[in-house]
């Protein structure tokens, strides 16, 4: 050899080609949406009295994320 190094390619991580974003979505929006399933869990668990929630992530609004 004459010393030069040869870089392989390697594949990307499986976490890599796949990252979505989504938005984080309060019980008042999965009130209005009704159509997935976490929606409709967390809209339930916030109609209970007392509860204080932070938000769903909403899958209808995910995004590809670019790295």
């Amino acid at each position: 050899m004459s010393g030069k190094k040869v870089k392989k390619n390697t594949p990307a991580a499986a976490g890599d080609r796949h990252r979505f974003i989504m938005k984080v979505v309060t019980s008042d929006v999965c009130a209005r949406c009704r159509k997935c399933e976490r929606g409709m869990r967390y809209l339930a668990k916030m109609s209970q009295p007392g509860a204080v929630g932070n938000g769903v992530p909403c899958i209808l609004t995910r995004g590809k994320a670019y790295t």
